[in-house]
This record gives structure tokens, C-alpha cells and sequence, in this order.
């Protein structure tokens, strides 16, 4: 073999083959494995014009294909798979050499495999990878974590092939030691689940209360488009709202089935929040949203329950209702990303990973799919106040949601009346008040579980433990 490759790429189905693409077209030599050899030189023959590829066969010629140190780029899929191809690569490596997985692996998993790697002298990398088979080929949102030293021999290399900001700056960082990468994809995944579903929200609520066709709604979204909602996954609602499907002359949405499949990286981030103590109720209801959407025979089973007698509105009323969900559905945002950026601060902290949130809003603006025009607001945030309790503790955030809440609670309202629900709408409301009250009934609950399972409770005038012999006198003593 004579031509030595910068960086390789093993595992070439859409992911894997436009990424190795893109590296080529960046100027790298990519050396190509796949376990199917015929895809590795359906690529050649395809795309070989692209820059240079050096396609192999075999496991020891794709390592022998690489320059020290050597990067081998893992695209498969999570779980079992991955830890077959490295169980298979990395006896060929030697000190100093790098794998990198660019799949969505769960972070628990990433961090066994870079410390298990780590004691052959092996660097691993998890690299959350955004942006679909589009972001892959163009420039992609990349999170790499791994080590310090596995960054130097990579970073160049990937800031180079990642998607640009508009002030030119590259959407890739190193987020932090082991599976600090992974935990900020996964994240990030949960983000775009809760985003979503707002969106999808404001979509039933303009159908269903103001009474717009989905042609219609698409104008709204490209309105909404031009200002602080601007964001990729706004522009391609409208995209797919203004869709008509050819066979029918139906609207595209009217002729999809109405349930919202998942591949878990949305449960991830609500079970790990829960272990963190992390109250991200917004992406919780995301992810319930899409399991009741799949209960096709309960719902079936419930579709003579007794709602509202519900009509549209008239078109003074819809045109001012619009205007009250963009407020509603901006809001409802700022507190998804709240609730995100809240669970990556808390994972830092559980980890030791320090993570820079202000560098994660800013590689988040250009390549990924959550990339949205205020997440140049959220990095100056951060910037500003590293310690920045949450984006609720942003002066500018806190007038702005302040000023939306009249129309957002209106829009619940309305939606309630009228039968149509709004669990992202109404969860994202619900933490608003619940982080603005002076107290909650938190106390009461505590009070309960003294009484049945003398679990002690703490005072607000004085230290310590307390319990209340609930059987007995009704004495308070100290626990």
C-alpha cells in the first residue's frame, strides 16, 4: 500500500460514507473499511473524484493504511456493534493511537471503553456527531471529548470538516475528558426532542383552535422564520407543512400516520436527569408524547371519550391567536434550553468534566439540528456569567419570557377549552411558575412522608433535622 491516509473510516453506510467524504473533500487522504467490502468501492467508484481515498479489505490493511498517529473513525451502530469493531482494531494500534466513535453511544458506555482503552495507551474519543446525513457531507456540529493530548492530533482536523457559524467560527470544541461529548449529544438530542414537539404544538393549536389549513400554518412558520425564532427546525416545518403529496393531492401531514417513532437518545436524557436530580420536564413530555402517539389501540380504544364542543375561531380571533403561540412557543423554547443546559451543567459537576456551556452554545449555532439564531444569545450568556444559575437568571431571558407569559397562559387556556393538548406548552409553564414561587408545596409533601415513613423534615427557622411523633403526642423532636 503506498498512499498513507490522515484519517480513516470504518463503517460506511449514509453517516460513515459522507462523513469520510467530507473529510476528502477537506484535502485528507481517508483510508475506507466497511465490513461489506463492496460498499467500500461503490464509494471509490462513485465519489473517488472527490479527493483521495484509500479503500481496504481487511482490518490489518485499513490500520496499515494510517500515518501515526493513527485516527480511525468508528461509524456504526451503538451498543454491541461498536465494541465489536474496536475488540477488532484496537490490537493492531499501538500507543498514542485514536479511535474515534461517532455514533450515538450512551456516555456510560464511552466513558468504560475510553478508560478501558486508556490502559493500552489507546486515546478514545466520543465524538457526538449533529447534523444528519446532510451535516455529515457539509459540516456538521462535532462534540468531541477524549483527552487533552487526543484533541491536538484531531481537533485541526475536525474544526476543518465542521460546520461554520456565521461569524466563521468552527462548530466543534473539546467538550471534556471521557463521555462529556456523548453526554452533550445526548443532550442535545433531548433538546431537539422538547423542541419538536413545541413546534408540533403550535402546529395542532393553529389547526385545530384557529382553524388554518397547513399551507397556511407554513406561511406562519416562514413569518416566524425571519425573526427570534429562526432556526433550522422551524424552516423545514414550513418545508414539510407546504408539502402535498402527490398520489392524493392531500396535504403531506394528512396522509402520515400519526406516530412519532424514537431511537432513545430522548429516554437517555430523561433517565440520566433523573439520576441528576435535574428537573427537565419539557423533554419529558416530548418523550411521553411520542409513547402515547404510538398506543394506537388505546387511543383507538379512546376515541369516544367524552371533549369540548370546540369551533375555530374567526379570523380577527385566529389572526391574534398566531401572534399568542409564537409567543407561547418562544417561551416554552427558552425553557427547554434551560432545562438542557441545566442537565449538561450538572453532569459536568457529577463527572468533573467542567464543561464550557458558553462553547457549547456556540458550536450548537451552525451545522446541528437544534441551530437557532438565539443560541448566539445563550453562548454571550454564558460568556458573560460562566456561574449563571440558568438562562432563566439572564436579565434580557427573564424580561422576555416575562413579557410572553400573558399570551402564553392564554394560549392554555384556550387550548384546554377547546381539547387540544399541550403537554410541552403546559410542562415549560408549569417550571416557570414553579422556579418563580416563593414557596411550593414541597412542604406538604414533606410533612406526608414524616407522618408514614418518619423521614424528617428540615425548618425554615432553624438547623437541623426534625420529626413529628405523628402516633403519639404530636412532639416534634430532633432527628
Amino acid at each position: 500500500m503506498t498512499t498513507t491516509a490522515q484519517i480513516g473510516v470504518t463503517g460506511l453506510a449514509v453517516m460513515g460514507r459522507n462523513l469520510a467524504r467530507n473529510f476528502a473533500r477537506n484535502g485528507y487522504a481517508v483510508a475506507l473499511h466497511n465490513r461489506t467490502a463492496a460498499r467500500t468501492h461503490d464509494l471509490v467508484a462513485e465519489f473517488g473524484e472527490e479527493g483521495v481515498f484509500v479503500p481496504t479489505e481487511t482490518a490489518k490493511e485499513f490500520v496499515a493504511a494510517l500515518e501515526r498517529p493513527r485516527r480511525l473513525v468508528v461509524m456504526v451502530k451503538a451498543g454491541d456493534p461498536t465494541d465489536a469493531v474496536i475488540q477488532e482494531f484496537a490490537p493492531l494500534l499501538e500507543p498514542g493511537d485514536m479511535i474515534i466513535d461517532g455514533g450515538n453511544a450512551h456516555f456510560a458506555d464511552t466513558r468504560r471503553r475510553e478508560r478501558e482503552l486508556r490502559e493500552q495507551g489507546i486515546h478514545f474519543v466520543g465524538a457526538g456527531v449533529s447534523g444528519g446525513e446532510e451535516g455529515a457531507l457539509r459540516g456538521p456540529s462535532i462534540m468531541p471529548g477524549g483527552s487533552e493530548e487526543s484533541y491536538a492530533a484531531l481537533g485541526p482536523m475536525l474544526e476543518k470538516i465542521s460546520a461554520k457559524a456565521e461569524d466563521g467560527a468552527p462548530c466543534v470544541t473539546h467538550v471534556g475528558p471521557d463521555g462529556a461529548g456523548h453526554f452533550v449529544k445526548m443532550v442535545h438530542n433531548g433538546i431537539e426532542y422538547a423542541d419538536m414537539q413545541l413546534i408540533a404544538e403550535a402546529y395542532h393549536l393553529l389547526r385545530d383552535v384557529a382553524g388554518y389549513s397547513p399551507a397556511q400554518i407554513a406561511d406562519i412558520f416562514r413569518t416566524w422564520n425571519t425573526g427570534r425564532l429562526d432556526s433550522y427546525l422551524i424552516e423545514i416545518t414550513a418545508e414539510v407543512l407546504s408539502h402535498v403529496d402527490a398520489a392524493t393531492g392531500k396535504p403531506f401531514v394528512d396522509v402520515v400516520q400519526d406516530r412519532a417513532e424514537q431511537k432513545g437518545t430522548g429516554r437517555w436524557t430523561v433517565q440520566i436527569a433523573l439520576d441528576l436530580g435535574v428537573p427537565v420536564s419539557g423533554i419529558a413530555e416530548a418523550v411521553f408524547a411520542r409513547a402515547v402517539s404510538g398506543h394506537a389501540e388505546l387511543r383507538e380504544a379512546s376515541r369516544e371519550l367524552a371533549g369540548p364542543s370546540a369551533r375555530p375561531l374567526d379570523d380577527a380571533a385566529a389572526a391574534a391567536f398566531a401572534d399568542q403561540v409564537e409567543q407561547a412557543l418562544y417561551a416554552s423554547k427558552i425553557v427547554s434550553y434551560t432545562q438542557g443546559f441545566q442537565q449538561i451543567a450538572a453532569g459536568s459537576e457529577e463527572y468533573g468534566w467542567d464543561i464550557d456551556l458558553g462553547a457549547v452554545a456556540s458550536i450548537w449555532r451552525g451545522g446541528c439540528i437544534i441551530r437557532a439564531a438565539f443560541l448566539d444569545r445563550i453562548r454571550a450568556a454564558y460568556d458573560t456569567r460562566p456561574d449563571l444559575p440558568g438562562l432563566l437568571s439572564d436579565g434580557d431571558f427573564a424580561r422576555e419570557i416575562g413579557e410572553a407569559q400573558d399570551d402564553w397562559r392564554a394560549v392554555l387556556v384556550q387550548a384546554t377549552r377547546q381539547g387540544v393538548p399541550a403537554p410541552g406548552f403546559s410542562a415549560a409553564l408549569a417550571y416557570y411558575d414553579a422556579l418563580r414561587s416563593a414557596r411550593l408545596p414541597a412542604a406538604l409533601t414533606q410533612g406526608q412522608r414524616d407522618f408514614f415513613g418518619a423521614h424528617t423534615y428540615r425548618r425554615v427557622d432553624r438547623e437541623g433535622s426534625f420529626h413529628t411523633l405523628w402516633g403519639g403526642d404530636r412532639s416534634e423532636v430532633e432527628a
